[in-house]
């Protein structure tokens, strides 16, 4: 992405989120918030002199400037950078944009190659599409808190993390980057919207909509074919074992010392499929059996016989754990207003490298003065701060 430059207007998660990943891999990113609050992710959550975790990882790497484009002349400003931009993302509610004369059919003007992200909570049409929309109302409309819900009670419950903003970042992500690669082949700019209720419907429904998706399919397998995986509590702790193979399943039941795995109801998948409540009464055993092991004995048994088993750790105790320290898996850096850092590394090898992580989130506003002067209006930033324009 080196050489590609992105004003990135959107704030919270989805969209900044998107960005800083695409940041990590070369693009430059001027981010623009209002001054005097500032992208409301500096906010939210744990922080450290006004920075807070949240604002760092999804904006690390970026520039800032407060611009407050509630003004003519911000306005001008934010199109300024527009026009040195190869992508602008936005994630406001269908119509903001327009209305502020900073959407896409007004900064493509002359600019036929302009990439212009728009994400959203409910999409641009439809009933809903002005409907205000957190992470958790389309955790509850696209399906994530009905899939979590009790099993006893039917309680829905929403997952502790914004699961709906991140999916959405994600797919964004991917889809600005086509968008690049198609203007690379010729095809121009375009503008690409994304709704949060789309990106978590598409994630959903991959494994957790078995009968809706095969309208002809009976009742007796639940849609979420991994609703009933229960982590496995151990002497000391938990863990987990997915038994999916045949090998699996006689290997996890040889490792806890539960006999019987060659009955031929239970033999092979098929046959744990027709005899369900029979394979359940072997993991019920296994249960049992798990209980009276240690978390380090249980592993080794079960990873000898090369069953799919893992630990449940904090995010706390993965910083710890050999594995993740062999391989690098968080790095750590100084943060200049928030003291020390550690953040997952950029997930991706391309190649022999991994992209590096971009710097420290900026303060709100460090780099108006720059950004001006790189458009022009270095003579003019006294009288824009005076103004409240800038700051």
């Amino acid at each position: 992405m080196a050489g590609v430059r992105i004003l990135d207007l959107s704030i919270a998660l989805t969209g900044p989120y998107a960005v800083a990943l695409l940041g990590d891999q070369g693009a430059e990113v001027v981010k623009v918030e209002r001054p005097g609050i500032g992208d409301i992710a500096r906010w939210i959550g744990a922080s450290v002199n006004g920075m807070s975790a949240l604002f760092q990882v999804c904006n690390r790497g970026k520039r800032s400037i407060a611009v407050d484009i509630r003004c003519e002349a911000g306005r001008d400003i934010v199109r300024q950078l527009a026009s040195r931009a190869d992508v602008v993302v936005e994630n406001y509610r269908p119509g903001v944009m327009d209305r502020a004369g900073l959407g896409y059919d007004d900064l493509r003007a002359g600019r036929e190659d302009l990439v212009y992200a728009s994400l959203s909570g409910f999409g641009a049409d439809g009933p809903y599409a002005s409907k205000s929309a957190y992470d958790t109302v389309i955790q509850a409309y696209g399906g994530f808190a009905a899939n979590q819900a009790d099993a006893d009670t039917g309680e829905p419950r929403f997952l502790n993390q914004t699961a709906a903003d991140k999916v959405t970042a994600l797919y964004a992500s991917q889809a600005i980057t086509a968008a690049l690669f198609a203007r690379e082949r010729g095809q121009g700019g375009q503008h690409v919207q994304l709704s949060m209720l789309d990106a978590v419907v598409s994630f959903l429904w991959a494994d957790a909509a078995g009968r809706e998706v095969l309208m002809d399919a009976d009742d007796s397998w639940a849609s979420s074919f991994v609703q009933n995986f229960r982590p496995i509590r151990f002497r000391d702790g938990w863990g987990i074992v997915t038994p999916t193979s045949d090998a699996d399943f006689a290997g996890m039941c040889a490792a806890l010392g539960v006999d019987g795995a060659d009955d031929p109801r239970v033999a092979t998948v098929g046959q744990r499929r027709q005899h369900r409540e029979l394979t359940g009464q072997f993991m019920d055993r296994c249960r049992v059996a798990a209980a009276e092991l240690t978390t380090a004995d249980a592993m080794a048994r079960l990873e000898a016989k090369r069953v799919p088993c893992g630990v449940v750790l904090s995010s706390a105790e993965l910083a710890s754990d050999p594995h993740a320290r062999a391989i690098g898996l968080l790095e750590d850096s100084t943060h200049p207003i928030a003291g020390r850092l550690r953040q997952p590394r950029h997930p991706v090898m391309f190649g022999a490298a991994r992209p590096p992580l971009g710097g420290p989130a900026p303060a709100l506003g460090e780099h108006t003065d720059e950004l001006l002067a790189e458009i022009g209006l270095a003579s003019q930033a006294g009288t824009l701060k005076d103004d409240g324009v800038v700051a």
